[in-house]
């Protein structure tokens, strides 16, 4: 394991706010990974629609070959979506999907693994690609596809990992510019992958979790070339890595039973926390001082919660009984954080529970629990939630998005209604939503 590491002038402001001005501009056309350009979910496109169904507001729907969870990308009029298209299924035993014979039967499966681009504005296809066909090289569990990951963009390249069947760049136009092999290995119960890659400064940060040996890899972007890799002391965890650009110095963040913060240059471990939970399956958010992180819940296992400080160092685990530490500013054991990625906004912290329709808003100074809200009749949730002019938004697996008030008063405002079963996370391109269904991409706009 790695060893710990010690870590004005006129014109120059014109020059800052210009450049501040510019970027937000840029941000508003672009959704170049999961969860934004911040991996935040805050949403600053302005004329977006607050009402939309089959019939209202879609200004286009693309038919979307295969199956997969990847949420989609943007870079200014080109969508991205990937999907693994069965060509040749081996039908299991009715009512044995999960048995050893029918986990045997998917491996002499046949797939095509895509990357298709398509018009923002049109929704019509601009070029697709196979990246690889053949047969799977792990087990599945009967409910899971393999296509879950989120590819990522800087608008020179596309790069899109499809787990244990490879990692493949592309450039804007559709030629592959190369493709890496990061090794196959089982996962817990065949239930997957579902790390999203991501990309900072030229470098593309992949992390390979399962149940045979769990590593995290830094790849020259424009190449493919490993610049570094570090085994970790990790099973099966789902939770896409996050780069924190705090008032210290910018770190990546990677979730598990222990949280860790690499140096992004080296691999090195800053720090990490035990972290207790079932499954690291939501990931982190952020402010300048404070990065605030969970392992979900499953059946009688709670789910748990941190707030860690910006700039601490080695092992900042609360001793036994506590619940903060010198790096540790508070901790929830209980915590009702559910599979969706939890959202800050105006310092209060909102969690969506995977199933039930439980809202939590929690203060992000304290930890302090300002309200919980039931909502009936909310399907079992997987997208993270977003934010967009006061609004929290969040959608259930069957299409249903429900609008509450931002704020420390629960206010339910209204809902919305697709036809389709929704996994992926809601893209968001200057004044149009992206939401991807099992079987189609919608573009949503006034």
């Amino acid at each position: 394991m790695n060893s710990f590491r010690k870590r004005s002038s006129i014109s120059g402001l014109t020059v800052i706010i210009l450049t501040m001005v510019l970027t937000s501009c840029s941000d508003t056309s672009h959704w170049p990974q999961f969860r934004g350009p911040d991996a935040n979910m805050i949403v600053t496109g302005e004329n977006l629609p607050v009402e939309w169904g089959e019939e209202l507001n879609v200004a286009w729907t693309f038919d979307v070959d295969g199956d997969s969870w990847t949420s989609p990308i943007v870079w200014g009029n080109r969508v991205f979506v990937a999907s693994a298209v069965a060509v040749k299924i081996n039908k299991p035993k009715e009512g044995e999907g999960n048995s050893q014979e029918n986990q045997d039967l998917y491996l002499q499966d046949l797939y095509r693994w895509e990357v298709t681009c398509v018009d923002l504005e049109t929704g019509k296809e601009l070029w697709k690609q196979v990246a690889h066909e053949g047969s799977p090289r792990i087990k599945k569990h009967a409910a899971t596809n393999y296509a879950s990951e989120t590819p990522a963009t800087d608008g020179k390249r596309v790069y899109v990992y499809f787990g244990m069947t490879g990692l493949f760049c592309y450039d804007m136009d559709g030629t592959l510019v190369w493709k890496k092999d990061l090794g196959a290995f089982e996962t817990q119960r065949g239930w997957g992958t579902g790390s999203s890659p991501v990309l900072y400064k030229e470098r593309l940060f992949v992390k390979v979790d399962n149940e045979e040996h769990s590593f995290l890899v830094a790849l020259d972007a424009t190449t493919g070339d490993e610049i570094w890799k570090v085994d970790r002391d990790e099973k099966t965890n789902y939770g896409t890595p996050f780069i924190w650009e705090n008032s210290v110095r910018t770190e990546l963040v990677t979730g598990g039973k222990r949280v860790r913060a690499y140096d992004p240059t080296n691999g090195d471990v800053i720090w990490e926390v035990q972290m207790d939970g079932h499954y690291n399956i939501p990931s982190p958010t952020a402010d300048q001082n404070h990065l605030f992180m969970g392992n979900a819940g499953y059946r009688d296992v709670p789910g748990t919660f941190f707030a860690i400080k910006a700039g601490v160092e080695g092992d900042i685990t609360p001793d036994s009984g506590s619940l903060s530490s010198d790096g540790v500013l508070w901790s929830n054991p209980d915590a009702p954080i559910g599979s969706p990625s939890p959202l800050l906004f105006n310092g209060l912290i909102y969690m969506v529970s995977s199933r039930g329709g439980e809202i939590t808003c929690l203060e992000a100074e304290t930890g302090k629990i300002i309200y919980q809200e039931k909502i009936e009749k909310v399907a079992a949730c997987w997208a993270s939630p977003w934010v967009n002019e006061n609004k929290i938004f969040f959608m259930d697996e069957k299409g249903v998005t429900r609008a509450i008030k931002a704020g420390r008063d629960f206010e339910l405002l209204h809902e919305n209604r697709l036809d389709d079963r929704f996994w992926a996370s809601v893209a968001v391109a200057g004044d149009a939503y992206l939401f991807k269904g099992d079987n189609k991409l919608y573009c949503i706009k006034n």
